[in-house]
């Protein structure tokens, strides 16, 4: 099995070694392509209105300027372009991308982006607690059980042919890695407490600008949702589609539209 990695941290975080290490485990022939400099928080987004290039870095190692769809798209349609990947492990992030983080992430991006080019793709995250942040390896639970998740994945869960085929969006709890409870099929979940908001700065120029800023994160969700899965010491393991159509209500809204 060909695995390629990419992820929003950048080609030097820390988070894209332990993906490394992963996927190591998991096949002998893997192959990088991340960002030069982090693109947290871009998305699905693509550079379609500016020119992409890359560097390499090694025999298999590729850090590209662009975003992570981006690197997913310059590695399928060149780097790769002769030996495709099987399969596209998009981190492991440094943070959750639980919630409605799921929505921001550059990280489920390249998942996105993998999937919709029939590639089997696969987010991968490290919650950040108190439990873990101050430990030699804040992903050491990731790193630890990411192998044999990937490896159940792979041969044993749904891998459809929709149109909008399935990918998955897994979290590790905000714990060590002996602490990890198991792993849970798990929905979105949605915390309101936790959106991001603007708020507003005096530059010495007088001029107003803005900082982005998330809420706090160790807020739970419902129960059977990743937020309430990881906060309870369990992997939350979701399956996701691009399709952003809300097919509960297309026969309602046929009715109302006469």
């Amino acid at each position: 099995m060909r695995i390629m990695i990419t992820n929003d941290d950048g080609i030097h975080a820390p988070g894209l070694a332990v993906a490394e290490r992963i996927a190591a485990q998991v096949s002998d022939d893997v192959w990088i392509a991340a960002p030069m400099a982090e693109m947290s928080g871009v998305g699905h987004c693509i550079s379609y209105t500016k020119p992409v290039r890359y560097e390499q870095h090694g025999a298999k190692r590729f850090a590209i300027d662009g975003t992570p769809a981006d690197c997913v798209l310059v590695g399928l349609f060149d780097i790769m372009k002769d030996n495709p990947p099987d399969l596209i492990l998009s981190g492991v992030n440094k943070g959750n991308n639980i919630s409605e983080n799921t929505l921001y992430s550059g990280t489920v991006g390249a998942a996105i982006e993998g999937v919709l080019h029939s590639v089997r793709s696969v987010a991968l995250s490290q919650f950040y607690g108190p439990k873990n942040v101050s430990l030699d390896n804040a992903f050491e639970a990731a790193e630890a059980h990411a192998p044999a998740l990937i490896r159940t994945l792979v041969d044993k869960a749904s891998w459809d042919d929709d149109p909008y085929a399935i990918f998955y969006n897994i979290n590790f709890p905000p714990c060590p890695a002996a602490d990890v409870k198991g792993a849970k099929a798990t929905v979105q979940g949605r915390r309101p407490e936790a959106m991001f908001k603007a708020e507003r700065y005096k530059a010495p120029n007088h001029r107003d600008y803005f900082w982005l800023t998330g809420g706090p994160q160790q807020i739970t969700s419902a129960p059977g949702s990743d937020a309430h899965a990881n906060l309870d010491g369990y992997i939350s393991v979701t399956p996701c589609r691009a399709d952003l159509t809300a097919h509960d209500l297309v026969q309602d809204l046929s009715q109302a539209l006469g």
